[in-house]
């Protein structure tokens, strides 16, 4: 079968571009990794020496070859530069979060539908290989009626970013934005829309500005509770995925090392990739109808962001649906939106 690789270019090659773009793109055999924007520095022809390097945003829009474009620039842009590219007539795969508002989404979409092109979330948690263990846990019915589900993304960070744009109280920015549509992108494709929710955000470090504590109560139906968390004040973690059924209960770490092997310059083809420290191993635990439990542990399969790269040529050229679907993003950003509480 002949292959007709998506001419590709990404608008930045800072630590995004570099690590979660440039290599999958590359490793893929769908994609041709043609183009970059680098106002300043002149870094990707060292990893790419074959990669056009322009100037600027409209040079790279006006190239004709260009089918995709990877908008990974900081969060505020997004949505000024996904409308550039769709009105330059191009497929646009956008990073988290995609939008700061609905409104600001439904525009996007408007506009792709309008041109006859697709924007395309890069919700790569979803290829975590943490996250697919408890796919796996909870679609194969071993916890029973599923009551209460904890999602988590801590960190420790009690210094501020020296990014502006990560701690400026515009639009877009805190922690709730940063990694709130990773755990909230995990828990709508999982569980879908909620019935109801309860939003929680708090400032905490020293003379910081904007959001960097968040908390979802995500209601469900069947009495089904799940609980999405992140924070930057967290010295000691704990496991990042907790769920308890009627018949069991389900711990996991953030054990995903797709990022650290990047950062070590391992390709995404590497035998070992996406292979978990398997100290990082899952635990279930399960009760039977004379309340003896048995605890094994629960290896993960390796995770894998070329699945997504896989998702996106498989819409763009075979018109398949992409995982990541537009209510899922609806979704997101009506919780991203809604109002705090306390």
């Amino acid at each position: 079968m002949t292959i007709d690789p998506i001419q590709t270019g990404i608008l930045a090659y800072g630590m995004s571009g570099k690590l979660f773009q440039a290599p999958f793109v590359t490793a893929h055999p769908g994609f041709t990794f043609r183009a970059i924007t680098e106002r300043h520095q002149k870094r990707a022809a060292q990893d790419y020496p074959d990669v056009i390097s322009y100037d600027s945003v409209e040079a790279l829009l006006a190239d004709d070859a260009i089918d995709l474009v990877i908008v990974n620039t900081p969060s505020t842009t997004h949505v000024a530069l996904a409308t550039q590219a769709l009105q330059a007539g191009k497929h646009v795969l956008l990073e988290k979060p995609v939008a700061t508002t609905v409104a600001e989404l439904e525009g996007l979409l408007a506009l792709a539908q309008q041109v006859g092109r697709r924007v395309l979330a890069y919700q790569n948690r979803r290829w975590d290989s943490d996250y697919q263990a408890v796919c796996e846990v909870v679609e194969s019915g071993q916890l029973g009626q599923l009551l209460e589900a904890h999602f988590r993304y801590d960190r420790f960070k009690i210094t501020l970013n020296p990014k502006p744009f990560k701690e400026d109280p515009i639009p877009g920015s805190g922690l709730d934005f940063d990694l709130g549509p990773h755990l909230l992108d995990q828990a709508i494709s999982l569980f879908g829309e909620p019935l109801s929710s309860t939003k929680t955000v708090g400032c905490y470090r020293p003379n910081s500005r904007v959001t960097d504590y968040f908390h979802f109560h995500l209601r469900y139906p069947n009495n089904l509770n799940v609980f999405v968390t992140g924070s930057l004040l967290v010295a000691q973690s704990g496991p990042a995925f907790v769920l308890h059924g009627t018949k069991g209960s389900f711990t996991k770490a953030r054990a995903d090392v797709q990022e650290a092997q990047l950062l070590q310059g391992l390709a995404p083809t590497a035998p070992t990739f996406g292979v978990e420290d398997p100290a990082q191993i899952g635990t279930l635990t399960l009760a039977d109808a004379a309340d003896v439990r048995t605890t094994t542990a629960y290896p993960s399969r390796p995770g894998s962001y070329l699945g997504l790269f896989e998702a996106v040529y498989q819409t763009l050229r075979n018109d398949q649906p992409y995982p990541v679907q537009e209510q899922d993003l609806r979704t997101q950003l009506t919780l991203l939106e809604s109002p705090a509480v306390g």
